[in-house]
């Protein structure tokens, strides 16, 4: 046995009866030469599955060989027959199955392999693949020409798609037997991202959670994409550190991207910035189906977002979250919009993104501060309407903010889930009460604490909720809605993990009067009267009106405000 046998050999075999290989059939694409055929039966012995060559099931269903299918019919008709023989063999048994080169090009195809299986590309250079295929008979792409130019033709068309492949293995100069380990060893470690449906009245989208996403968003955006391009929006912070693995990401499946950078912060929340965003969009001679994509915090999801629903009337949207607050809030519930010198998000509209991508990866380049200020948001959702997960949060709040993994993925995915079903029930937020509006917890004292700072990034957003949701508990309490002991618990989690729930612990005084003449200019204001969201209990969120004003500025002086 030689050594590459071996290594295949001791290459471990995932489970295929749990995980996310658990009853999916295994999917190899790739150029002619790649290997598809050896290293399929070779993956086949290994995992106990049967092998399928879709060329050799075409052969048998057709009556006579490809070649002659070709010179029969063309290779429209050849298609559409691949196709249906493709779908009938997903359908069936777990298998491992060979495609033949333009099978994953079909966009049908490719769906039913996502939803089916688990594809592996299996990517060689050229002179590999020119090597492989010299001399080879059977092939009616090569019948007539050079298979250096045909493939490298062939290279220029398919690469693109074959990149939305779950799996990429490099295989160049190796045995069927070192190639065989690499696919075990991949799959072994494949982990796909973590799924959320939201589902809206006017359509719905996913969102996607996990570690790695930047660098395959072309394979999980070109589905969803009209066209293959795209304007990127990011912000002096953010590009840097991740608009090169997104650009990369979006080319490896053939979507062309060019990018607008804006300040960072609160601050460029503008019209003028918006305008300069719309104005490069139009300079950029944008179409109604090319997608905007927002890459960095809330900031750049509200400018983004407002962009895309007003440019042209409306362009396809992506949201690429990059801090813990965009990732758990803003990103989901198609909210966007600008402040302006008369209040936060006073300007905007309702328009939902195409799809949301999570890549948790990119909090590990975030101060722990934005951490923080990103984490009050995640609390929000338990606060509202699920004791249990605020339960989770007191337990590993700490673990979501010293950067576990693990942990961040699972808050990230819970805040959104909980979200999508708030926003789904009430997507405009058109409910006289309760409904979407539950999720402004906290956000009445914040944006009136926001708005003293003068947007200026004295404040963060999500320190600024703390603070709310903390005055929005003391609140409830002083009004009898719910024990001070609840009040206290939210001020003491919040305290542990590095945040204040307390006004008076921020540099600056505030008056109770100035903080409440904030409040009447806020969006949620109706008929002149304070809107509110309280509580009654952990878990228990209500939206209040006609609260009185000695109320609100009692617990205001309370928590160390000026008169």
């Amino acid at each position: 046995m030689t050594r590459n046998s071996v290594l295949a050999e001791a290459t471990p075999v995932p489970d295929l009866r749990a995980g996310p290989l658990a009853g999916r059939s295994l999917v190899l694409v790739g150029l002619m030469g790649a290997g598809k055929t050896s290293i399929g039966r070779r993956l086949a012995a290994r995992l106990g599955l049967p092998f399928r060559d879709a060329d050799v099931e075409i052969e048998a269903a057709a009556g006579c060989s490809i070649p002659e299918l070709f010179a029969r019919y063309g290779e429209a008709a050849f298609r559409d027959g691949e196709k249906r023989v493709i779908r009938r063999l997903l359908a069936g048994e777990q298998m491992v199955l060979a495609f033949g080169g333009g099978a994953f090009v079909d966009a049908e195809t490719r769906a039913a392999v996502r939803a089916e299986a688990v594809s592996v590309w299996l990517r060689a250079e050229l002179p590999t693949l020119v090597r492989r295929v010299s001399g080879r008979v059977g092939r009616p792409l090569l019948a007539s020409g050079d298979p250096n130019e045909i493939l490298a033709r062939l290279m220029g068309i398919r690469h693109q798609f074959y990149a939305e492949a779950d799996v990429i293995v490099d295989c160049n100069d190796e045995t069927p037997e070192a190639t065989t380990a690499k696919v075990l060893d991949a799959l072994g470690s494949w982990q796909p991202p973590r799924r959320l449906a939201v589902s809206l009245s006017s359509g719905g989208y996913d969102v996607l959670v996990g570690a790695g996403l930047l660098r395959r968003a072309g394979a999980h955006l070109a589905p969803v994409l009209p066209q293959k391009r795209a304007m990127v929006i990011t912000d002096e912070t953010v590009a840097p550190l991740h608009l090169p693995a997104l650009l990369a990401g979006l080319a490896e499946t053939g979507i062309e991207a060019r990018h607008v950078t804006v300040p960072a912060g609160e601050a460029s929340k503008t019209i003028e910035t918006y305008a300069g965003i719309v104005d490069a969009l139009l300079a950029e001679r944008v179409e109604r189906r090319t997608a905007v994509i927002a890459l960095g915090g809330g900031v750049v999801g509200d400018l983004a977002g407002f962009a895309a629903a007003t440019t042209l009337r409306g362009l396809p949207f992506v949201q690429v979250p990059t801090t813990l607050l965009s990732q758990v809030d803003s990103s989901v519930g198609g909210k966007t919009g600008v402040n302006t010198a008369r209040g936060k998000n006073l300007v905007g509209a309702f328009w939902q993104p195409r799809m949301v991508l999570a890549d948790t990866a990119t909090l590990a380049t975030l101060p722990l501060r934005e951490l923080r200020a990103g984490y009050a948001e995640t609390v929000k959702a338990g606060l509202i309407g699920d004791a249990g997960f605020f339960a989770w949060c007191e337990a590993r709040g700490a673990a979501v903010i010293a950067g576990d993994a693990e942990a961040q993925a699972e808050a990230i995915l819970r805040a959104c889930a909980f979200k999508a079903a708030v926003v789904g029930d009430d997507e405009r937020e058109e409910k006289p009460n309760d409904g979407r509006a539950l999720l402004n917890l906290g956000h009445t004292f914040g944006h009136a604490i926001e708005a003293e700072y003068g947007y200026s990034g004295g404040i963060l957003h999500g320190e600024a909720v703390a603070i709310g949701i903390g005055l929005a508990f003391r609140l409830s309490a002083r009004l009898g809605l719910c024990d001070a002991a609840d009040a206290a618990r939210v001020a003491a989690h919040f305290d542990a993990v590095g945040l204040t729930a307390e006004l008076g612990q921020l540099n600056r005084r505030f008056s109770a009067g100035g903080l409440i003449a904030h409040m009447r200019r806020d969006k949620k204001v109706r008929d002149g009267a304070l809107t509110f969201v309280l509580a009654r209990g952990i878990g228990r969120a209500f939206t209040a009106r006609d609260v009185p004003d000695a109320e609100v500025t009692a617990v205001l002086r309370e928590a160390g405000a000026a008169p």
